[in-house]
């Protein structure tokens, strides 16, 4: 970030960059995300509610501002501008789109704005592999690994949970766009390392024969309403929060990122709030589960809901702006900040008069 004594300056990174930083970096960020995890649930952050902006024109639309600050050794404020428009996919661009600013905690200016789609999907990503490290670890190895929804997010869930070091016998694949489950297992096989890759036709097949479930879809109300389909007590990374029937979450153990920030939206742990009228189902969250006060049990099906938090993505937003500082690849926008001199004292333009 910028040197407070320096006049600050204006940086772009674009998704270009953006991709070339994090290309190859799955392990770093995993671990990025772990400390960050970790300085949240010891009060290092600060992680607003998100603001939705909605439209009654355009009900399937949302604009969320995600505003947070990181701090430890590394601080940072900032925002994330993250719009979810689904009717892009008609359009054959993508349903998201999202950009992040990063303000220097010392004067507050904002030194950097940042193509973040592929951050904010970087950040969820590794926040399932980090879940997912610790939440398995009294399980057997899966030898199945099955996705429910195979967009753009499933490829970076797949590539960062391709770093755990699992060996899966056969990882299945189920979309409602048939299309789209054929590409994504396909993106599958070119890393499967002798893995089979099955589609399948129906989302109970895949949840009955999957030791880890991935719930990447879209979906807006709970679609996965039968406990009976995870009688086999797997893993469930519930990405997508809202696939889940209220009588699926209260027969499982619920691990989450924050509990404040999730019980909300209409996610499916919400849901089950309001049926409830508590929250005793709620057995801990990540930070929980990394410093040992919870542990997952393998003989129940464990679903972790993380509702994304804005602190995950400064962290991520940083170190992708400090490799590109040193890569030479930030664009500097000249000029940005008009007119600072005559803010200047006499003092700090040149000693004592």
């Amino acid at each position: 970030m910028n040197n407070p004594s320096e006049t600050p300056d204006f940086s772009v990174v674009t998704g270009a960059t953006v991709h070339r930083v994090l290309d190859g970096a799955q392990r770093d960020v995993c671990d990025l995300v772990e400390r960050t995890y970790l300085l949240h649930g010891e009060a290092g952050t600060v992680n607003p509610p998100s603001y939705f902006l909605r439209f009654p024109d355009r009900p399937t639309a949302r604009i969320i501002a995600l505003p947070a600050s990181v701090g430890g050794g590394r601080p940072v404020d900032g925002l994330k501008w993250i719009a979810s428009f689904p009717t892009n996919l008609d359009r054959g661009i993508p349903r998201a789109s999202a950009v992040l600013i990063l303000n220097d905690p010392v004067t507050g200016y904002p030194y950097a704005c940042l193509e973040s789609s592929i951050i904010s999907a970087v950040r969820t990503a590794a926040s399932a592999a980090v879940a997912a490290r610790a939440l398995a670890g009294d399980r057997p190895a899966p030898r199945r690994v099955g996705y429910v929804g195979t967009g753009l997010i499933a490829r970076y869930l797949h590539d960062y949970l391709s770093v755990l070091g699992w060996e899966p016998e056969e990882f299945g694949v189920y979309d409602l766009s048939r299309e789209y489950a054929e590409g994504f297992a396909g993106h599958v096989r070119a890393a499967a390392d002798g893995a089979a890759v099955r589609v399948h036709d129906t989302a109970e097949d895949l949840i009955r024969s999957s030791d880890v479930v991935v719930l990447a879809t879209t979906a807006a109300a709970p679609h996965l309403t039968d406990p009976s389909w995870f009688a086999h007590h797997p893993l469930v990374l519930h990405v997508s929060l809202r696939d889940l029937g209220t009588d699926v979450i209260l027969d499982s153990v619920n691990v989450v990122d924050d509990i404040e920030h999730v019980l909300k939206a209409d996610t499916s742990v919400h849901l089950a709030e309001q049926h409830t009228g508590g929250r005793d189902f709620i057995d801990g969250t990540l930070y929980d589960v990394l410093t040992g006060k919870v542990a997952a049990p393998a003989d129940r099906t464990v679903v972790f809901s993380p509702f994304g938090l804005g602190v995950l993505d400064l962290a991520v937003g940083d170190f992708v702006h400090s490799r590109a500082r040193e890569r030479g690849a930030l664009t500097v926008v000249d000029g940005f900040f008009h007119d600072l001199e005559r803010h200047r004292s006499p003092v700090t333009q040149g000693g004592a008069r």
